[in-house]
């Protein structure tokens, strides 16, 4: 159980570092407003329907950045995995999604979050 508290702990780091990163980038800012990215459960950013170069770029940049924060903090915290610290960074990252904007729910679906909870996987605290 420490570990996955030492986890936790080291993923919120990422939780505030990860999007704020992301949101100094007018088009990742456009493309989450228009639902053409949300959060996925295993910490990295997704494509809601059909991707363009451009927005296949700029999620594969978003996402490298966040494996690096991901593999650092791993690194950092003896017993946790980049894949560890990724999920529950997930947990988290979905649960600060704003009304209106897409997440995946653990079955695969794209939702698009509203005033209540967002549904996310059994595992997350």
């Amino acid at each position: 159980m420490r570990p996955m508290l030492l986890t936790a702990a080291l993923a919120a780091a990422t939780l505030v570092a990860a999007p704020a990163l992301a949101q100094r980038d007018p088009a990742y800012a456009a493309a989450r407003a228009a639902g053409q990215v949300g959060e996925q459960p295993d910490g990295y950013l997704g494509i809601v329907g059909s991707p363009t170069p451009a927005l296949q770029a700029l999620v594969n940049n978003i996402n490298i950045q966040r494996k690096k924060q991901y593999t650092t903090q791993a690194q950092a915290a003896a017993g946790s995995t980049v894949q560890q610290m990724a999920f529950v960074t997930g947990c988290n990252l979905i649960l600060r999604t704003a009304p209106g904007e897409k997440y995946q729910a653990p079955d695969g679906r794209w939702l698009t979050r509203g005033a209540e909870a967002p549904v996310r996987d059994p595992r997350c605290l």
